[in-house]
């Protein structure tokens, strides 16, 4: 058993769904990340998995937090998922899945297994490097761990070094 920050225990009988994620601070969920491992294979988030923002750096906790988080776990909020395709089992390829304008599949990534840009320890990273997407686009840098579901931190390139932005979950079920 561990207790990941402010008393929230996860044990292998207690997972944390994304109800008790989206209850988190931008800490706590920086404290749960650093405590995952990364998924054994590439494959293990082959599909459409269901996507969830959790908690950004900035807004802390006061109304403009309040109203992003409402807004990011509404059906009103354009952001779906992504959906993961291994290609072999050291890379893989991905797509943002958005409902803006009617469904649509935008911003493409390539997966690899890399050192964390928080910690060093072992993760999946999501690259959005490709001239395919827009400059602003190919500055974020997303990882995920295995929590339940994945959790992981997005950040955006200033001078070629991440900074972390917000959490956010995705979940194959």
């Amino acid at each position: 058993m561990s207790t990941i920050a402010q008393g929230i225990e996860v044990t292998p009988t207690r997972t944390l769904d994304l109800a008790a994620l989206r209850q988190m601070s931008f800490k706590e969920l920086d404290a749960l990340y650093r405590s995952a491992s990364r998924p054994s294979s590439i494959s293990d988030l082959d599909g459409d998995a269901i996507g969830a923002m959790l908690a950004w750096r900035a807004p802390g906790s006061g109304p403009l937090a309040w109203l992003l988080r409402s807004f990011a776990a509404s059906p009103a909020f354009p952001w779906e998922g992504k959906s993961f395709k291994s290609q072999s089992n050291e890379w893989g390829e991905g797509i943002n899945r958005v409902k803006l304008f009617g469904k649509r599949r935008w911003f493409p990534f390539k997966t690899r297994f890399e050192p964390s840009f928080l910690d060093g320890k072992p993760a999946f990273r999501l690259d959005y490097s490709s001239p395919a997407n827009p400059p602003f686009v190919r500055s974020i840098v997303d990882e995920v761990r295995e929590v339940a579901p994945g959790l992981g931190p997005a950040a955006l390139l200033v001078r070629d070094k991440p900074r972390p932005i917000l959490f956010f979950a995705v979940s194959l079920q």
